[in-house]
């Protein structure tokens, strides 16, 4: 990062302009004090060499150095570059290190500037500026050069639970000073390891009243362009369309994926990141395997960071079916049955016949659930020890319940929505190597809606005697159901049943809801959860307790 003699001359050269510049407007002492003055002026320019071999000294360097420059490494805290930008109103002391940008107001000298300057001085991160560019003013229909005005650092500034764009402009006339600032802050940026250079993006058109492809070119395109990110963007036009490309495509010409869509596209292109990684591998996914982690990481916007997050198997007869983060069995697998079955109406119009229609026929599942209990942080240790992923299902003892079940949910995350929002798992977190098991045994329809309602208010969803929750690493479901029983029983036969009985479809497969994908399973299923299986582009971020949030935590 050291730059040649000859710019580091012009740094300092601009520097000590700058310092004339801000002096020639101090106030000019009083006649008669001649003498005072000149010692005044005379101690000055003392102050002024000083500072100059003390600020230069980063840039100042022999050839030998400046061959070698990229092998330099600089303490944390050590400054790169110094010198004096206008941010807003105010001239500013600004200074570079490998971790920060620090300005601080110039102000004349009094009995308490040090304490003023610590109050004043503001800084950011470089890990959270993604773009650094040179600000110019042109004329209209001016494509390139035009006036220079400084240069302007974009930075990811979180904003409650989000991350927003802001702008931070430096302000500064000089070409070779403006130079000098942007290359050392473009190598800083471009040394960073996990920065994305070149993403897969993969957009469902007809998400969000099908404006996600507009969404995409008015929102996160203009980013990546800022971020000087190349995407290769793909439009799905099918369900399953960005599975099929991801288990086929050259991954090694990207950095990341990202997905332009709803919960239900997020959760297939995680599938396929996954699926392809076991291919990779050699995985026998028609067997009991330990998966392997994601070659790449999945999201949305990057903004520099990297998110862990935890993600189940849905195994059946020993084979692999899908992976996931979450699903519901039951009342949750039957209502989105019921909808995919009703995909003429629109999409709110269907989930809402869903939902009514299911709670009128309410009925229980027969079922054998199975769980091992999660001993939490031990058992992350154990298994970042082992360096199995956290398959240590045999180590533990199965505990098993028999009975009916009015629905059966198993998160692996939070599952934030705008209906839920402390989630529909609010115990658990992204990245805890654990998964929440929610089993709401038989009861009332009027009971059973009283905790359905409960997901919206503060007031705790699972205090019933009906229900009963754990924490596990493990899950098995057997279905004890023999009989048959169609979601669209007419209404003599709906007289008939009694809330007792319970139900299976008629093809003798049972629905389940795997994040929002409906999943057939003729026989028992088998759910693990593996610790930080898949990387998000993402901050840590914890769900907010008392606003509500309207996206889930994916």
């Amino acid at each position: 990062m050291f730059e040649s003699p000859c710019k580091s001359i012009d740094v300092l050269n601009a520097w000590s302009e700058s310092q004339e510049e801000l002096r020639e407007t101090q106030p000019v002492s009083p006649r008669g004090t001649r003498k005072r003055v000149k010692a005044k002026k005379k101690k000055r320019k003392q102050q002024q060499q000083n500072e100059k071999r003390s600020v230069s000294a980063p840039q100042l360097c022999t050839d030998d150095a400046d061959k070698g420059r990229t092998e330099k490494k600089y303490r944390p805290d050590e400054p790169i570059v110094r010198g004096i930008f206008q941010i807003g109103k105010k001239s500013h002391d600004v200074v570079l290190t490998e971790t920060r940008v620090t300005w601080t107001p110039i102000q004349p000298e009094t009995p308490t500037a040090d304490r003023d300057v610590k109050k004043q001085e503001e800084y950011v991160e470089l890990k959270d500026v993604f773009a650094v560019k040179v600000k110019r003013r042109r004329s209209a229909g001016q494509q390139t050069g035009g006036t220079l005005l400084g240069i302007t650092l974009f930075q990811c500034k979180k904003k409650g639970v989000k991350l927003k764009e802001h702008a931070i402009h430096l302000s500064n006339l000089s070409a070779d000073h403006c130079e000098i600032w942007f290359k050392s802050l473009k190598e800083i940026l471009s040394g960073f390891k996990y920065r994305p250079k070149s993403l897969k993006v993969f957009v469902n058109p007809i998400s969000h009243k099908k404006e996600a492809y507009q969404l995409y070119l008015d929102e996160v395109a203009p980013l990546f362009k800022l971020a000087d990110i190349e995407a290769d963007v793909t439009i799905t036009k099918r369900k399953g369309h960005a599975l099929s490309i991801l288990k086929d495509c050259s991954l090694e010409d990207y950095d990341g994926v990202v997905c332009v869509g709803g919960d239900g596209s997020v959760a297939e292109v995680a599938h396929g990141l996954l699926l392809r990684a076991q291919m990779d591998a050699g995985r026998d996914t028609d067997s009991i395997f330990t998966p392997v982690q994601a070659a790449l990481p999945l999201g949305i916007i990057p903004a520099g960071h990297h998110q862990p997050v935890d993600v189940c198997s849905f195994s059946s007869m020993g084979r692999l079916l899908r992976f996931g983060f979450s699903a519901m069995f039951g009342f949750g697998g039957r209502t989105l049955a019921l909808a995919e079955r009703h995909r003429w109406m629109p999409p709110s119009q269907r989930r809402e016949f869903a939902l009514i229609k299911t709670l009128a026929n309410l009925k229980p599942e027969d079922c054998e659930l199975s769980f091992i209990t999660s001993r939490g942080a031990e058992d992350q240790t154990k298994a970042e020890r082992n360096g199995d992923g956290g398959d240590i299902c045999e180590d533990g003892s199965w505990q098993t319940r028999q009975g009916l079940y009015l629905n059966i949910s198993i998160m692996a995350i939070p599952c934030l929505c705008s209906m839920a929002p402390r989630g529909l798992a609010p115990t658990t977190r992204l990245n805890n190597g654990s998964m929440a098991l929610i089993a709401v045994g038989n009861t009332s329809r009027s009971e059973f809606i009283k905790h359905l309602k409960r997901y919206s208010s503060t007031n705790n969803q699972f205090g019933f005697s009906f229900i009963e929750t754990h924490t596990v690493k493990a899950v098995k479901l057997r279905p004890r159901s023999q009989g048959s029983w169609a979601d669209d029983i007419s209404e003599e036969n709906e007289e008939c049943e009694s809330k007792m009985v319970p139900m299976i479809s008629s093809e003798g497969t049972y629905p389940w809801n795997i994040d929002g994908h409906l999943l057939e399973v003729p026989s028992e299923l088998l759910i693990r959860v593996h610790p930080q299986l898949l990387t998000l582009f993402g901050a840590d971020m914890e769900e907010a307790e008392e606003a509500p949030v309207k996206c889930s935590c994916i």
